[in-house]
């Protein structure tokens, strides 16, 4: 677990966790947490847990450094990497660890795994690493600040369960860093984590790969930590990305390399085109302000040619997209987060290409600071183009229905649909107050509440650190005055507290 400065309440959470993980041989799980900052309360934490400390008496390199550090110190044939803040659940090894034995076995029709004969096993597979999503217990900021933790899912799942997935089949799966296993091999045979760039995990899940060995990416969410609390946190998070991707591909030079196989370049290349697609949403956003304000035609067409040609593509990117994306994604959010955010990406991005790099590693915060407003500056940005939106769509009006301008229909169906992300990029941007001290989140765990000697059943319906809600079976009279016991029981687990009534409501289910 690599730890840099995060609070030891946040590090308490994932060490603690880690010391309930499955294993069938429980011996064979040394747990080791990584501090370069060197901190007192970390190894008093530590020690107190039964945890091994690393510390690193001088930092360098920064997260990679710092695990290189560890590495070195260890001698385990797999290496399981967390965050301070991702904490395990309780069958991540026992989930993920199995993989590195595909190699030496395979499955029978029946179901059954069994041995391969020497004769079938292929030297050449070997398993580098296996990356699970990284989920989050706190609404990630897309959904917070646009009230929609019920409508949609966290903004980086469809990452990590469709498109990194996809990159399976040709072995292009991406290292995000936290919540995988690797092959203790391969990382050596890999020069162990890059530190010439400031993603140190992307460049090595490639070296990785073009070390011979073969890699995953799963669906199922092993792992859950803390999406970026503010968004200049989320701004800074994804600036470092876009930068080290750009770095990566400097550094390793890919698309160049002949021993690539050409689909993997080509899963590369999307990378690349990814970060580069912020640029084009500013083309995108600005085109239809430039026609409409300063007769600047980015595309000379007539309207017959541009429906030709732009409509079916419209029209099969959308079917494309929702087949591809299942339930994670739409093409209306996906505009939504990414007007959000390309203001602040694709000069970066741009300066990062034309080699202007950024040398200092910044780490995300994580549970320090909890969002209270906006700095004006963020919404600028946003506000300047939506008003040249607005405007280009009163010119586009009077353009349609004093000169029967029939191709301006389409200028200002391009302008609605830019002034409405821009829109919902300003309410974004404009923040909302978190008033928690603790995260709530979903989960349905058998519960009992004894309340003077009589003892009702239920459910949880949502827990925090600091408490949690109950859906009784049967009402039950509740003191208001007094504590009351309250016990869960999740997979053999039991957890006994003293609670105090906050609230009693009748649910539509008719639940108590």
């Amino acid at each position: 677990i690599a730890t840099h400065n995060e609070d030891v309440n946040i590090l308490y959470n994932t060490l603690n966790a880690c010391t309930y993980l499955d294993y069938p041989d429980k011996s064979k799980v040394h747990i080791h947490v990584c501090d370069d900052g060197n901190r007192p309360e970390v190894k008093d934490l530590a020690d107190r847990l039964g945890i091994n400390y690393i510390g690193f008496p001088e930092p360098k390199f920064a997260k990679a450094g710092n695990l290189n550090n560890a590495i070195a110190q260890t001698n385990s044939p797999l290496l399981a990497f967390l965050d301070a803040d991702m904490i395990p659940r309780r069958e991540f090894l026992t989930y993920v660890a199995p993989y590195f034995y595909l190699p030496v076995l395979k499955k029978l029709d029946n179901g059954k795994w069994v041995k391969r004969s020497p004769e079938e096993i292929d030297p050449d597979y070997k398993i580098g690493f296996v990356q699970a999503p990284q989920n989050f217990y706190n609404p990630d900021l897309f959904q917070f600040n646009l009230y929609a933790e019920q409508r949609i899912p966290n903004e980086q799942i469809y990452f990590f369960r469709e498109v990194n997935t996809s990159r399976n089949d040709a072995n292009s799966s991406i290292l995000c860093g936290s919540g995988f296993i690797a092959n203790r091999q391969a990382m050596a045979e890999a020069g162990n984590f890059a530190t010439n760039t400031i993603t140190e995990d992307f460049e090595t899940g490639i070296n990785i790969q073009n070390a011979g060995y073969c890699t995953y990416s799963i669906q199922e969410e092993l792992v859950n930590g803390l999406a970026p609390e503010t968004i200049p946190d989320l701004i800074a998070q994804r600036e470092r990305w876009g930068r080290g991707g750009m770095q990566t591909f400097r550094n390793v030079r890919p698309f160049f390399d002949s021993r690539i196989p050409i689909r993997r370049r080509i899963f590369y290349l999307c990378s690349v085109f990814y970060w580069l697609s912020f640029f084009c949403r500013f083309i995108f956003i600005m085109a239809p302000i430039l026609v409409a304000l300063f007769n600047v035609y980015l595309v000379e067409t007539s309207l017959l040619e541009l429906l030709t040609f732009w409509l079916p593509y419209y029209v099969l990117h959308s079917i494309a997209f929702k087949r591809l994306s299942g339930k994670t994604r739409t093409v209306n959010w996906s505009n939504v987060f990414d007007t959000v955010m390309f203001p602040f990406l694709f000069i970066p991005v741009m300066l990062e290409m034309a080699g202007i790099r950024m040398q200092r590693f910044r780490v995300t915060g994580k549970g320090k600071s909890k969002q209270t407003s906006t700095k004006p500056s963020l919404i600028l940005p946003h506000a300047l183009m939506l008003a040249l939106s607005l405007i280009a769509i009163v010119y586009c009006l009077v353009d349609v229905l004093q000169y029967n301008m029939p191709y301006n229909v389409f200028i200002l169906f391009w302008l609605f649909l830019n002034s409405k992300n821009l829109l919902m990029a300003i309410f974004f941007m404009l923040g909302r107050v978190n008033e928690r001290f603790t995260y709530r989140s979903t989960a349905s765990v058998a519960a009992e509440l004894e309340v003077d000697g009589q003892v009702y059943t239920g459910r949880t319906t949502d827990i925090s650190e600091g408490g949690c809600s109950l859906a009784l079976d049967y009402p039950a009279y509740v003191p208001t005055e007094t504590k009351v016991a309250v016990r869960l029981f999740d997979r053999g687990y039991q957890a006994s507290f003293l609670c105090s009534l906050v609230q009693v409501r009748r649910t539509k289910q008719s639940d108590w």
